[in-house]
């Protein structure tokens, strides 16, 4: 079992901006705006236009978590990355069209935490996780170890875009595009616990960073969240 303190917390998916919309959300009273889009205007313009569809949804959740304060370690996690960078760049190689450089390299799944690194002027470790769908929980240890060796707080950001309609049959854990940010510190406020999933639970309905944020506005205590053979726990302590 780890422990740790949720400091801050930041979320957004399309019309989905603001505390109060999630509250909505949470209650069923609202519903995403596929239309809308994060906002990044605290960045440059010539800084925003190289930016995809997932890396404004990070920046939009995790700037405002690390402005003002001293450099922090970051742990990005996402299952599929940038599959509409990834997928444009497949077609090109298809119709043997040479690929552009610039866009390789942004296709990565590190090229996140590196876009963050640069303009932010901020070298402190950071780790970009493709996990399964337990990813939050993966990252979750991941920023726990960092905090146990000394690190203050620890920057955690989650995010999926609605996949191309070419992936739609394979990739059916997103259910809306989002982004989900935690500053994280040492403290007793949640504890998080890995047990077997021995009754073989199905995994809920939607991705468990949503689950958290639902916890989060409601608020809830408590959080099961099983993936296969894993039985992940969250518990609020306080």
């Amino acid at each position: 079992m780890i422990q740790f303190d949720i400091d801050q917390w930041s979320a957004w998916a399309p019309g989905l901006p603001t505390i109060a919309d999630w509250q909505g959300w949470a209650s069923e009273a609202r519903s995403p705006d596929a239309d809308a889009q994060p906002d990044v205007a605290f960045l440059p313009a010539m800084q925003r236009r190289r930016l995809s569809p997932l890396a404004r949804m990070v920046f939009s959740v995790a700037w405002p978590l690390a402005d003002g304060r001293p450099p922090m370690p970051l742990i990005f996690v996402s299952r599929h990355g940038e599959t509409g960078r990834s997928l444009e760049l497949l077609r090109e190689l298809a119709v043997e069209q040479p690929l552009s450089p610039t866009q390789f390299s942004l296709s990565v799944h590190n090229a996140v935490i590196g876009l963050w690194s640069i303009l932010r002027q901020d070298s402190s470790e950071m780790s970009a996780i493709a996990g399964e769908r337990d990813g939050l929980e993966h990252g979750l240890l991941e920023a726990a170890t960092l905090l146990a060796e000394g690190a203050p707080e620890v920057l955690l950001v989650v995010a999926e875009e609605t996949p191309p309609e070419l992936y739609a049959s394979w990739i059916d854990d997103v259910p809306f595009s989002y982004a989900v940010a935690l500053r994280l510190t040492r403290g007793s406020d949640w504890s998080l616990s890995l047990a077997e999933n021995r009754a073989q639970l199905d995994a809920p309905q939607y991705p468990n960073a949503l689950n958290l944020v639902r916890a989060l506005v409601e608020p809830t205590s408590l959080i099961h969240h099983p993936w296969k053979k894993r039985l992940w726990t969250w518990q609020r302590n306080h």
